[in-house]
């Protein structure tokens, strides 16, 4: 799960956006031109901003700017097809360009290439050691062994730790977002990573879903 901002002054491409976001398990944080987009900036920790190019007083190059100065990740959507535009904006320091219409599971794909370069590469807190590109881990040096699932689900719970992440965006976030299949399959994995990691590593969130406190355990 990541904070993701996405700017388009298209209220239609904004709200697919914040669906396909919402579906696949980000926080999705929309807005309609530059300024807004400045304001979400100053308000929130931002993981990555999908930015049209093409909008009113301000385009999305300018945007870019300021988003990529603050070491927030830009990837470009636009329907802009020249070439001149896409190599202005990867060496302006974009990670990505896609252009309109795009499919959401593009995007998506993109967006975790992103994301997997740019978010923590590692979790350490009592005793736990988490590797996410190695893909490994241990709790207190002895090697925990965990199926991929397993490991996709503690990952997303580590790295949004002492944040409540409810079932739902927990689901899409881990199984994908056009999963077939009850919140129940994130009960059972959960329960399966508290028999390996300790009982009081995840607290449940009553009639929501659950959080990492990592409040270490007899694993």
């Amino acid at each position: 799960m990541a904070e993701v901002l996405f700017v388009d002054d298209e209220p239609a491409i904004r709200e697919m956006l914040g669906m396909v976001l919402k579906l696949a398990g980000h926080r999705a944080l929309g807005a309609a031109d530059a300024e807004e987009a400045r304001r979400i900036m100053g308000e929130k920790r931002i993981d990555l901003a999908l930015v049209d190019i093409m909008m009113p007083r301000e385009d999305g190059f300018s945007l870019a700017g300021d988003l990529i100065a603050a070491e927030i990740p830009v990837l470009f959507l636009t329907a802009r097809t020249a070439v001149a535009d896409r190599v202005r904006g990867l060496r302006m320091g974009a990670e990505d360009y896609i252009m309109k219409p795009f499919e959401p599971e593009e995007l998506l794909a993109r967006m975790d290439v992103i994301l997997r370069r740019t978010q923590p590469k590692a979790y350490a807190e009592n005793g736990y050691r988490i590797d996410y590109e190695g893909r490994t881990v241990s709790y207190h040096d002895q090697p925990v062994a965990l199926t991929p699932t397993e490991f996709d689900l503690l990952a997303l719970l580590t790295r949004n730790a002492g944040a409540a992440l409810s079932r739902d965006k927990m689901l899409s976030a881990v199984w994908g977002w056009d999963f077939v299949g009850e919140t129940r399959t994130v009960d059972v994995h959960v329960q399966r990573l508290r028999a390996k990691l300790g009982a009081d590593a995840i607290e449940t969130v009553y009639k929501y879903g659950y959080r990492w406190t990592g409040g270490g355990g007899s694993a």
